[in-house]
């Protein structure tokens, strides 16, 4: 799928870039990670006042150079799932949210790990759900190994690649040692990456010890990073669209650097998480204009880079699940679509984030499968231009008899799952379901029905004792 509209013209994209390197040369960042720091200087970087770093821009120039165009992700037996980079589009669930709607009862609730393991089985069976992120950070864990947890779930629950957090070196190091187990060594683990790593510097300008010891770690064992901050316009960035989006790309760009010097070549992804700060009743907003023409132009300036870029789709800052919620959640994921946003993530965010839903997950896997239909395009050959049809058809005939009609409608028409195509008396007598409840209905019927692969017992085992052995602090 390629990329139907422009937002910015070059010579813009060029003054944001611009602006960018000027703030890492002449303004700087800090550097909480003495490792780092080390790295940097003998790269040519200028340090001053203890962690001041500023970087010249051969420094960046040559960081893009080397960091790939295309990031190869492959999923949990293997086989290629994704190539993140360019236009290609794909996208995936939320992360860590803290409460939940609960499908049975509607309730809006804490979060436990069943929630986690209910998202991945729903992602696996969702035709247009392409990588699983984690959904619910477990509140029946310990913190310092609930996010350990979360990876146990999604491997057993879905075989599609991962995208995830952790707390630290440590248990990533842990999530590493599962990936290898399941590819049979960390170099075919390295030359067939099953997972990708979210990690973040803090707006604004500031780069610590624990994002960057991700970082580099990520960097030495072939892990793909996306290194996204998210600044706040108004709040920990300038309130104006060009000042929030060239603050934030200075620091995703920073990243690159510090990445590309450990190792040149390592997979990354650039991208940014503007949120917008509402004056008006200080909330941070996921879905303000200001919001969506941020993201758009990060993107765009990757497209001109060309690094693959962390994007976004599917949320809204409303509530519950109403108007707002689908207006919001289709703006951004067309958005992410059109411009040819390469790995998008938080389908199912309500609530700015904090409160995650399966029903508005379905939701926009049917808008997606829809979109990606009339995103394929027109096919114009002599079959489809049915020339022959029509002259066996001839005026005032039919076509519904014709057997070419017959032999090519599933190929010619999309079909909704969930969306109402039913005249009103059947619409009765399904007990009137607004597009919430076939969502939710089909939510459950897919958690009920769908089995995941299995792991072989053998692999399961030793993934459970390297749990197991994991000692937060150590």
């Amino acid at each position: 799928m390629s990329a139907r509209i422009v937002y910015l013209p070059d010579g813009d994209r060029a003054a944001l870039y611009e602006a960018a390197l000027e703030i890492m040369a002449s303004v700087g960042q800090r550097v909480h990670h003495p490792e780092a720091l080390e790295v940097l200087r003998a790269g040519g970087a200028e340090v001053v006042d203890g962690d001041l770093v500023k970087l010249p821009r051969r420094m960046v120039e040559a960081a893009r150079a080397t960091a790939p165009a295309v990031v190869e992700v492959f999923d949990r037996d293997g086989a290629h799932a994704m190539s993140l980079g360019r236009a290609h589009t794909y996208f995936g669930n939320g992360s860590a949210v803290t409460s939940v709607y609960d499908l049975e009862t509607g309730e809006h609730r804490p979060t436990v790990l069943a929630d986690g393991e209910a998202a991945a089985r729903l992602c696996d069976a969702l035709p247009e759900i392409d990588f699983v992120m984690a959904y619910a950070h477990p509140g029946d864990f310990d913190p310092h190994v609930a996010l350990l947890e979360s990876f146990r779930a999604m491997v057993r629950n879905t075989t599609k690649p991962l995208c995830v957090v952790a707390e630290n070196r440590g248990d990533l190091a842990v999530m590493t040692d599962i990936a290898a187990t399941l590819r049979g060594g960390p170099e075919e683990l390295a030359a067939r990456p099953y997972f990708i790593l979210y990690l973040e510097p803090t707006s604004a300008l500031i780069h610590p010890v624990e994002s960057l010891d991700k970082l580099l770690f990520c960097a030495d064992h072939g892990i793909p990073a996306i290194y996204s901050p998210a600044p706040l316009a108004g709040g920990t960035a300038p309130i104006t669209v060009a000042g929030h989006t060239c603050q934030g790309v200075a620091e995703s760009l920073f990243g690159l650097v510090i990445h590309q010097l450990r190792k040149p070549g390592a997979p990354f992804l650039f991208g940014i998480g503007p949120a917008v700060l509402d004056m008006a009743t200080s909330q941070s907003s996921y879905n303000a204009p200001e919001y969506l023409m941020a993201y758009v132009c990060a993107v765009e300036l990757a497209k001109w880079l060309d690094l693959p870029n962390w994007g976004y789709a599917g949320t809204t800052d409303a509530q519950t699940i109403d108007a707002q919620a689908g207006m919001e959640a289709a703006a951004l994921t067309l958005l992410s679509l059109t411009t040819g946003s390469n790995l998008n993530h938080d389908i199912g965010y309500l609530d700015y984030g904090l409160t995650g839903s399966l029903e508005l997950t379905v939701l926009t896997d049917e808008y997606l499968a829809m979109n990606r239909k009339i995103f394929a395009g027109v096919e114009v050959t002599p079959e489809t231009l049915a020339v022959d049809v029509v002259r066996d058809v001839g005026p005032g005939g039919d076509f519904l008899s014709h057997r070419a009609t017959a032999r090519q409608v599933r190929k010619a028409q999309w079909r909704p799952t969930i969306l109402n195509r039913q005249g009103r008396a059947r619409w009765l007598e399904e007990g009137a379901p607004d597009l919430r409840e076939q969502a939710r209905r089909k939510a459950l019927r897919l958690l009920a029905e769908h089995e995941p692969a299995p792991l072989d017992a053998a692999v399961a085992a030793r993934i459970d004792a390297l749990v197991a052995g994991f000692e937060p602090g150590k």
